[in-house]
C-alpha cells in the first residue's frame, strides 16, 4: 500500500475581496462634480491583487 501525500494547507483567503479577487466600484459620471450613479464595475482587488489570497503578514 502506497503512503498518502500530504496536501498544502489552502492559503487564508483575501478579507477584503473574500477570496474573489474582484471587487466592485460605484462608476462616477462627470467632469467636474463626478456624481456617482446605480452602476456598479468590476475591480481589481488591490490588497492581494487578483489572487484571492490574503497578504503575508511582515
Amino acid at each position: 500500500m502506497a503512503t498518502r501525500k500530504k496536501t498544502p494547507p489552502k492559503p487564508p483567503a483575501c478579507p477584503d475581496c473574500s477570496g474573489h479577487g474582484e471587487t466592485t466600484e460605484t462608476v462616477r459620471v462627470g467632469a467636474r462634480k463626478g456624481r456617482a450613479t446605480e452602476d456598479r464595475q468590476a475591480a481589481l482587488c488591490l490588497t492581494c491583487l487578483g489572487t484571492g489570497e490574503a497578504p503575508a503578514e511582515e
